[in-house]
This record gives structure tokens, sequence and C-alpha cells, in this order.
């Protein structure tokens, strides 16, 4: 398996997210772009030492890889890493079709299967952040003996004052409000006011509940929104139809220890529904003094935290 470092269906002016090897494979949800790093020469052989990590992005307007970074670069030292662009970002498939939760689970699905081929069937070490948290906590559900330990960092669906717990397997879209964001004079003209410069901007800072953002996230940001095909995903996310309607029935599910954080500023501060789980015995909810992105503003802090569950898994 050969590195890629190019798509034809992207701009030439798009960088690597990571600072790993880019590869892409095809699977049930398409053409998935990932990057991998871990101690050594990334061989195959060195990848089997330690248990492997999966680390998947949000879902926005401008989502990559990236988002990842702090802790890409901090774990690549210790154990083989692997992070996806979800479909419809980054290097992955960004092509007009149907972006769902059974979509995005089924990368997830796609990317352990890779993990096992290059490292053994070893159960993964995983973590979501936002929205991604739903698919990971699909996944584990329905693939339990494919994960060990599941990072969940400010996830959607515990902010309502009951759990969601529709029929399994169905979402929160609106099509009237797809059909909408897909006329083409519309919802071009929206989706380039959204990720406009100053847009990704505010968005950012309300992520952090502060001016102080990432900088190089910002930078990278705007420009993987301005690639080919860089709004279907979002459109799909815009109209609900990325959110699970029976998401706390999906999160009761779960097996495997858990570790939940969110941070205490931004507009990502209400988890009021973790009161039905902080008292389970394989959940862990912390609580970090930043923004929803805890590991960029609290970085020694938060991969201590994280480190010292995943210790206290050890078999």
């Amino acid at each position: 398996m050969s590195p890629v470092f190019d798509s034809s269906s992207l701009q030439p002016s798009l960088a690597k997210a990571l600072p790993g090897e880019r590869y892409e494979l095809n699977g049930q949800a398409g053409r998935l772009s990932y990057y991998v790093a871990s101690p050594g020469d990334n061989s195959p052989s060195n990848r089997q030492e330690t248990r492997p990590l999966l680390l998947i992005h949000s879902i926005n307007a401008a989502a990559s890889a990236h988002e990842m970074l702090p802790l890409f670069e901090y774990y690549k030292a210790k154990r083989p890493v692997y992070a996806p662009d979800l479909p419809g970002y980054g290097f992955s498939d960004r092509s007009r079709r149907a972006y769902s939760p059974r979509l995005m689970t089924d990368a997830l699905h796609d990317m352990v299967q890779q993990i096992h081929r290059d490292c053994g069937k070893t159960a993964v070490d995983a973590l979501g952040l936002s929205l991604a948290c739903e698919f990971l906590s699909r996944a584990a559900v329905e693939a339990a003996e494919s994960f060990r330990a599941l990072g969940l960092v400010s996830p959607t669906g515990f902010n309502r004052k009951k759990p969601l717990q529709a029929e399994s397997g169905t979402d929160r879209g609106i099509r009237t409000v797809l059909r909408l964001l897909t006329l083409p004079r519309f919802g071009k003209g929206l989706f380039r006011l959204l990720v406009s410069p100053s847009s990704i901007r505010f968005f950012l800072q309300k992520t952090w509940g502060s001016k102080a953002i990432d900088e190089h996230l910002y930078d990278y940001a705007c420009q993987t929104a301005r690639q080919a095909g860089a709004e279907w995903a979002p459109f799909y996310f815009l109209s609900g139809f990325l959110f699970s309607a029976d998401i706390n029935a999906v999160y009761a599910s779960l097996t495997k220890p858990v570790w939940m954080c969110h941070g205490v500023r931004g507009d990502f501060t209400d988890y009021r529904l973790k009161r039905y789980f902080e008292n389970r015995t394989n959940w862990h909810v912390q609580v970090f003094e930043t923004g929803a992105m805890p590991y960029f503003e609290s970085r020694t802090e938060f991969m201590a935290a994280w480190d010292e569950f995943l210790e206290a898994q050890r078999e």
C-alpha cells in the first residue's frame, strides 16, 4: 500500500491535514482518506507492537482530520494512531450523495477493518469529537469486540430535557430544509457565506468561547472548505440528517468503558442529560475549564486525564 498525496476530485491547494502518511481505501462508505503514524519506521510490523488509537473529527461546514492535530502529534510517538477524513470532508469522497449516520458509522467500520489488516485483530481505543461521538458510539454498539475504550469529547445528544430514544436507526432530518439548501443558487450562495473567513472565525470563536482560537486550525478550515464538493456533507448536517433520533438509546447500550468530557465555555456547554450516564459503572465524566475542544487549550491536562483513563483499562 502506497501513500496517496493527491486526488483528482480536489483542488491541488489542499495540504495534508496531519503529519503522517496519507492513504486511501475503498469500503462500504466509498473512498475514504486517512492518516497513519506510529513510533519508529511506521511499517505494519512495527504498528503491531502497541494498541492502535482511532481519532475522529467533528462535523461542521469546514471540518477535517486537522481537528485531531494535537492528539495525533502527541500519540504518534507512543502508539499507532489513525485519523480519517470522514465522508464529505478532506480528501475523502465529497460527491453529491446522501450523508447519514449510517454512512459515517460504516466509514468507521471501514477504518477499523483497515486497522485490523495493518495491526491484527486487536480491539482499538477510539476518541471522537462532537457529532462524531454519535457515529463512534453506534459503531461500538454494532461491533463491540472491535473496541476496547471510547473517548467522547463534547458529544452531541445531551442537551435536552428528555433523552432521544426514537425508532432505531432514525435521524432528525428535515427534508424541506435539505431541498432548500440544495437549490443551486440558494445553497451555493449560503455555503459561500458559511465558509467565508469571517464566518469560520466567528464559529470557531463560538466553539472556543473565546477569541483566542487556534489559528492553524482556522487556516486549514478556510482551505478545506474551498474544495470541490465541500458543500454536500454540510448540507445534510445543517438539515439535521446527520443527527440520530435514537442516540440516547445508543449511548445507553454502550458496554465498553467510556470517558466523556466537555468544556464550560462557548456554545457547547449544555450537557444536562449526562445525569443519566455519569453514575454508570462504565462511564467516567470529566469537565475542563475550556471551550469544546479542550485538547487544544489544556493539552497537558487533557492528555494526562485521557492517558489515566486508558491506563485503567489495561488487561
